[in-house]
């Protein structure tokens, strides 16, 4: 019967709303915290995007906040499911790529500290890996260390490393 009056029988609360709210500003704040070439991959309206290079721009903690309230505003008009769904991909990508960087250090520094040992465990990991050249870059590594020079052959090395494991 309430359906029959026009009213909405699943009413949220004040409290859901601005739960709600929030959670559309926290998205609208990471949205400004992204770099640009990130938050071209979003399809945003273009008061929106008007409005996060607005709050960029800022640097008054009362005019960021309430620019960032207006952005969760202008939130509400849009789909916010396909932009927490980009948000989230791209946040998978930096976690894989930070577990990726250090996993290429762990590399190196077994290489640097083991030497021969760590190079054949990185030939049985890696199926193209050229032995020769990383060892010569072991080498090159100690004398640079022992002379006190600047890392050249480990930061090649590492250039190596990251180019065969990914």
């Amino acid at each position: 019967m309430a359906e029959d009056e026009g009213f909405d029988v699943e009413q949220k609360s004040k409290s859901q709303l601005k739960r709600e709210m929030t959670s559309l500003q926290d998205l609208g704040e990471e949205l400004v915290e992204l770099p640009v070439r990130l938050l071209q991959r979003f399809d945003l309206p273009e008061n929106l995007l008007d409005a996060i290079g607005a709050a960029r721009g800022m640097s008054s903690r009362g005019a960021r906040k309430r620019q960032l309230q207006y952005i969760g505003r202008l939130m509400r008009e849009v789909d916010a499911e396909p932009i927490r769904k980009t948000m989230d991909d791209i946040k998978h990508r930096q976690v894989h790529a930070a577990q990726q960087l250090h996993l290429i250090e762990r590399w190196r520094e077994r290489l640097l500290n083991e030497g021969d040992g760590a190079v054949q465990a990185l030939c049985e990991e890696y199926s193209g890996t050229d032995r020769q050249r990383v060892r010569q870059w072991l080498r090159a590594a100690e004398q640079e260390k022992a002379a006190n020079k600047s890392p050249t052959a480990a930061r090649a090395l590492f250039q190596y490393l990251r180019e065969l494991i990914a």
